[in-house]
């Protein structure tokens, strides 16, 4: 819908105050994008896919972009095919990023690396929002990466939103402790990794709970929206 290839079923969308389905162009001119997997052209090279971009995208940045590659030591005469998971990644987001445009688009670009290509993705990613000053999107199931990345949180669960708020006032809010021992705003009750049942608590003071962590936070919330057994059945 952030794109203009479908309509919203409800509610509606827009794009720096343009609406995407009834003008696409207008709306993409503000947005960046950078998939799962990164969408190069195997027969090209990294500098022919910068040169594509400049045709392609009116004020595409190219000096940036191939500086920004340059630090990270990939050179620009490298075939796409010959470049590493994480390095096709940085090309991609070196292509979003010398769009210059004010909101990027991340569609889970973490899903494939390792920790160290993770960890390189965002330094790159962080230092050029705080730079450049634009806004990222960031959507991925890696939470500590959401934790080092982002400063706000949105959960989402069989189609809705179940939290959205800061990251710090998410870690802020939210005690966790043995279920039995939980008696305030309980949000769900889950299974810890030692088999044993844990609660998520929305409360600032609870002196039988400790502080949750943001990955206790998201399985709380994921939690909370699946069915309960034998409710369907009741109903």
């Amino acid at each position: 819908t952030w794109v203009g290839f479908e309509r919203p079923t409800r509610g509606s969308v827009s794009v720096k105050g343009i609406d995407p389905w009834r003008d696409r162009s207008g709306a993409l001119a503000h947005l960046g994008y950078v998939p799962q997997s990164p969408a190069l052209y195997d027969g090209l090279s990294v500098s022919d896919h910068l040169d594509l971009a400049v045709q392609l995208r009116p004020g595409f940045d190219r000096a940036s972009a191939s500086e920004r590659l340059d630090q990270l030591g990939i050179p620009l005469d490298a075939g796409a095919r010959n470049l590493s998971g994480g390095q096709q990644s940085q090309v991609a987001l070196a292509l979003a990023l010398g769009t210059r445009a004010s909101i990027l688009l991340l569609d889970e670009p973490l899903a494939s690396l390792d920790p160290l290509a993770r960890r390189e993705f965002l330094h790159v990613l962080t230092d050029a929002v705080r730079t450049d000053g634009a806004t990222a999107l960031l959507s991925s199931h890696i939470v500590t990466d959401v934790e080092q990345a982002c400063d706000r949180l949105i959960v989402l669960g069989v189609g809705r939103v179940l939290l959205q708020e800061t990251v710090a006032d998410a870690l802020a809010s939210h005690r966790i402790g043995p279920a039995e021992e939980a008696s305030g705003e309980v949000v769900s009750t889950f299974l810890g990794p030692a088999g044993e049942r844990l609660a998520l608590e929305r409360s600032t003071q609870d002196g039988r709970l400790r502080p949750a962590t943001l990955e206790e936070v998201v399985l709380g919330y994921l939690a909370s929206a699946r069915p309960v057994p034998g409710r369907e059945r009741a109903a």
